[in-house]
């Protein structure tokens, strides 16, 4: 539970139908396998003790009676295991039949919940057995010693109806959905009810634990496929594959729900509960659910595909608008061979497109000086001919020097002065040229270089308007990629895959036998890290200790955890310390949910101090 991770379970007990005391054994059985694995929170379908099938023979009072016995069997066989389970049974309430949930813990009943919502149409005729349970308040248990670890009951078709109650579970603090069903199997519902759970769970920003009937269900009329679901905050974290009649095991992250809740300023708790408390010893839970190491990148071929187009469109329609409203003649950009000027240009080009526009009206600007090698110029000038774009070649060697004559700096000292003056003059000269063919210069920076503040102040830093501000490193690779794949056009391709090879450097210092000498990761360190770190400190908002865990975790056996700690404190120093360049940056179109532009997501002062963050790593 260290971090907030609780450890939940869904399971599909195998049973027969009015058997209670077979389906007790189960159970047990269930919440043994559940407790060995580390689970703290254990959800068993609808009526499971009876079995949901038995029809009529819920007016059968021996039945009842059976399935009370048998619940007491249950909590004193697991009265000494530190784990909650929730049980189906039906109970007897203000002499009604009810469909319960029960929640038990270390052999103790903590309280019972009742079916809300109960169908009554097609294959459902459960007005017939039961009475729906309507509470004046929901019921919400909690921690007391992690009060982010809370949970609500609602009973299967409680989650179908127009205002399920899982609703006002959420905002009066259950941070944990429980979901105990009986959901019939049919063409085409395991989609539904898939997409139904993650969209609940996104919904409400909370953990979703569905379990339901399976294996032993009467199948006179119809099949249960124990089809569970796992889910938090709108992704799918676990389910089965229907029949597949297993427990599935994940942890649901409390702290991080409490403060996409707290951030949210929409989702308010204005409802009032019954709250009923529970204690549990906190131990550190083991990881076993998915942390990818590319936060930003999605995994599945198919969508990374469709998020990469999807991102074009996004900068090359903020570019058109930019365009049209400056009645800007030329586009000009600064092209270097490298990755995000690339990006940068795909973008323009694309805009140019959708505006009917020449692809002359692009103005690509190549500006060789002391780190230029060979492969980037050329590739450079590749990439604007096969783009069709109009190419201009301005070495600025010359006029660096007579700068540094003028600022009586020794070129032989390489400090940030013999870099800096390099990038500045790049932009004075794309201004300038911006100026002389009533152009707008865009800007190549990207979101990782933002966040680092790996940027020239006043040099690359600055544009007027930056395409690729709101897209990180790791996620920029996959468009080319993506571009390059899409394209018939050979030479193109080509050129943007070995674009893609070359070392990521803002070539400022002289090359070495005509090969890159400066590696911008071995000087910042690698950006795949950088964006794990900007994702879970900016987006989720983590403090440094878990985000070290977690990249401990997804990492493992790439970054030892001193590579890991060293890149990480120099995130927050960087981070903190470069914040003067975001609060000034140009205009540029949000594209995911990380965005570090002071006129919106990120107002930070720019003289914030990091002590607290690197005290902690």
């Amino acid at each position: 539970m260290k971090d907030g991770f609780i450890k939940v379970a869904a399971a599909t007990p195998s049973i027969k139908v009015a058997d209670v005391e077979f389906n007790a054994d189960s159970i047990i059985k269930c919440i043994k396998d559940a407790y060995e694995a580390g689970v703290k929170l254990l959800t068993l379908p609808e009526l499971c003790v009876t079995g949901y099938t038995c029809g009529d023979l819920f007016s059968q009072p021996l039945l009842i009676k059976g399935a009370a016995k048998q619940l007491l069997r249950i909590m004193k066989e697991t009265r000494d295991l530190d784990i909650i389970s929730v049980v189906g049974l039906p109970v007897i309430k203000d002499g009604k039949l009810i469909n319960a949930a029960a929640v038990l813990q270390k052999g103790v009943l903590l309280g019972t919940v009742g079916k809300k919502n109960l169908p009554n149409y097609n294959e459902f005729y459960e007005k017939r057995n039961f009475t729906e349970c309507r509470e004046e308040q929901p019921t919400v248990f909690r921690c007391g010693n992690m009060p982010e670890f809370s949970f609500g009951v609602e009973i299967c078709e409680d989650l179908w109806v127009p205002a399920p109650p899982s609703a006002e579970l959420a905002v009066s603090g259950a941070a944990i959905i429980l979901n105990l069903s009986a959901s019939n199997e049919m063409i085409g519902k395991e989609e539904y009810r898939r997409n139904l759970v993650t969209g609940q769970s996104g919904r409400l920003i909370c953990g979703y634990v569905y379990a339901s009937a399976g294996d032993g269900e009467s199948t006179s009329d119809l099949v249960f496929s124990g089809h569970n679901l796992i889910a938090e905050n709108g992704v799918l974290l676990e389910e089965t594959k229907p029949f597949e009649n297993r427990m599935i095991i994940s942890e649901i992250d409390v702290f991080g729900l409490a403060a996409e809740r707290q951030k949210n300023t929409a989702f308010t708790f204005e409802k009032a509960a019954n709250v009923i408390e529970f204690e549990t010893e906190l131990k550190e839970t083991v990881l076993t659910r998915t942390v990818s190491p590319a936060p930003f990148v999605p995994h599945d071929e198919k969508n990374r595909a469709r998020r990469c187009e999807s991102i074009l469109l996004m900068q090359s329609n903020g570019l058109k608008k930019r365009i049209a409203h400056t009645a800007a003649k030329t586009l000009i950009i600064g092209i270097s061979g490298g990755l995000d000027s690339c990006l940068a240009l795909l973008a323009s080009v694309k805009a140019a497109d959708i505006m009917n526009r020449s692809r002359k009206d692009i103005i690509a600007v190549t500006m060789p000086c002391f780190g230029t090698t060979k492969r980037t110029k050329s590739n450079a000038i590749r990439l604007c001919e096969a783009l069709g774009v109009a190419l201009r070649e301005v070495d600025i060697t010359k006029s660096v020097m007579q700068h540094f004559e003028d600022i009586a700096h020794d070129p032989e000292d390489r400090s940030v002065v013999y870099e800096n003056a390099q990038a500045r003059q790049r932009t004075l000269i794309l201004m300038d040229i911006a100026n002389k063919e009533n152009g707008l210069v865009v800007g190549t920076g990207d979101l990782s270089e933002l966040a680092l503040g790996w940027a020239t102040y006043n040099g690359d830093h600055m544009s007027m308007y930056g395409v690729n501000a709101g897209i990180p490193k790791t996620l920029i690779r996959h468009i080319v990629r993506f571009y390059a794949d899409s394209s018939d056009n050979a030479e193109l391709r080509e050129v943007l895959y070995d674009i893609l090879d070359t070392p990521v450097s803002p070539e400022l210092l002289p090359a070495e036998n005509g090969e890159i000498s400066q590696k911008t990761e071995d000087l910042v360190g690698p950006y795949e890290l950088h964006d794990f770190f900007l994702y879970y400190a900016i987006r989720r908002c983590f403090p440094p200790k878990k985000i070290f865990r977690l990249a401990l975790y997804a990492f493992d056996g790439k970054y030892s955890s001193e590579i890991i700690e060293k890149w990480l404190k120099n995130f927050y120093r960087r981070f903190f310390s470069q914040q003067f360049k975001r609060s000034c940056l140009p205009d540029a179109p949000k594209i995911g949910s990380v965005s570090l532009s002071p006129r919106g997501d990120w107002r930070m002062p720019s003289d914030a101090v990091s002590k607290l963050w690197l005290e902690e790593i």
